[in-house]
Order: C-alpha cells, then structure tokens, then sequence
C-alpha cells in the first residue's frame, strides 16, 4: 500500500487568522518502506515572518521572498500525494494549512478521511509518555541528531521512520519459514502449506550403551543406580 508522510512548516497557528504555510515535505512510502521519491518546497507566504516562528524553523522574510507561491507548485505536490492515505504527527494543524491553501487557489480540499495521525497512534500505544516527535524518536532509536531546528523534509523522514515502530516495527508480518520455498509461499495470498509428517526419533538407549551404564556402575559402592539396573 502507498502512504506519504508529511510535515508542514507555517507562519504561525492559525490560517484562519492570516497565518500561512511556507514549507512542505513529503516522503513516499510503500508497504512501510520508503521509497527514496519525496516531495520538497518552499513558498512565499506574502507576508512577513514573526520572530517566533521563525525561531522554530529558521525560515526568514528575506529566505522566502522569492520563492514561488503556493499555487505555483500545487500541480506538483497534488501529483505526488495521488490518493495515498497521508500521514502526519497532528495531523489535523497540517490537515488544516494544507487545505487552506488548495482553498485559497481554488482547489478540492483533501479529504479528512485520508488522515493517518502518528499522534493519535502514539497516545493510544503508549498513554502517559511524552509523544513529541523528539520524545518518539528518542524511544524508537531513531537519529534526530541533525534536527536542529524544525524543518518540513528532515521531519518527515524522522517520522516516517517513527511511524513504522507506531505500526510493528521493521518486522511487520514477518513469519519464520523452514526454507526459501516456504518463503516464497508465504508471499501468496490464500497458498496452503503442507508438511509431510516427520518420522520419530529413536529415543531409547541402544543395549551396548546399557551395558556400559552397567559396567560404570558396577565399580560404586552402594550405588543407588544398582537396583535401577537390576530393573532394566
């Protein structure tokens, strides 16, 4: 199945009030694996950059100014998102830009229905935790060690990663197999394997070893296993 994580970096909280989005990164993934293909831009959000944004992102009034506007590379980012379910950490605040800005250039919004929310996962899998992207990469193991400030691409390849240990870990339906025709079996849906029955293993002692036991045993003084051997 293809999904493709994403992350967005904005102006501020709330589009509704004038806040916009500058930055967009996405990465393909199939089947929990990504692919190498992703999506990358910057746009003009036409407005300047409050210091406390970017002071999240780095991203400058100056950085900004002639990068395109958003319409100018919605073809692209549409193309490259298809029909693929979308995932993203909060998913509702990047939800909410992304559509803002399709409504603001005369697009369909992308259907809330396509939203996969790592955050929602991770409250559920681990309640209690701290569930910050930091905090999940920390837990999973996951390198961060290049984010120093927020960035839409790097975040969205650190939650790609992340979003797989949300969802099983590297081993996701991973079964052991006997050899490599049973793997290539257990590739094909609805195949039935059948084993043929494994003869027994003899399990008893042959009578030359018995008569070995015998021997050892006859050299101990009131030995227990006497009568044991007497017996058999």
């Amino acid at each position: 199945m293809r999904e493709v994580v994403f992350d967005t970096e904005t102006t501020g909280l709330n589009p509704a009030g004038g806040d916009r989005l500058v930055e967009i990164g996405c990465v393909e993934m199939f089947n929990r694996v990504e692919t190498g293909r992703h999506f990358h831009a910057y746009f003009n959000p036409d407005r300047l950059m409050p210091s406390e944004a970017e002071a999240v992102h780095g991203l400058s009034t100056i950085f900004l100014s002639d990068k395109p506007r958003f319409g100018e590379r919605v073809e692209e980012l549409l193309e490259f998102l298809g029909d693929a379910p979308l995932v993203a950490h909060n998913a509702s605040f990047d939800f909410g830009f992304l559509n803002h800005e399709l409504t603001l250039c005369g697009r369909p919004l992308v259907c809330m229905t396509r939203m996969v929310d790592t955050l929602v996962i991770a409250r559920t899998r681990h309640p209690g935790a701290k569930h910050s992207l930091d905090a999940l990469c920390t837990r999973f193991g996951v390198d961060r060690s290049q984010r120093v400030k927020h960035g839409a691409l790097l975040d969205a390849q650190l939650l790609a990663q992340v979003y797989v240990e949300l969802t099983g870990g590297r081993q996701i339906g991973l079964g052991l197999v006997a050899d490599t025709q049973d793997a290539r079996l257990a590739d094909v849906p609805g195949t039935i394997r059948v084993r043929e029955p494994r003869a027994p293993r003899p399990h008893h002692a042959a009578f030359e070893e018995l008569e070995r036991h015998r021997a050892f045993i006859a050299k101990l003084d009131n030995a227990l296993w006497h009568r044991f051997a007497q017996a058999s």
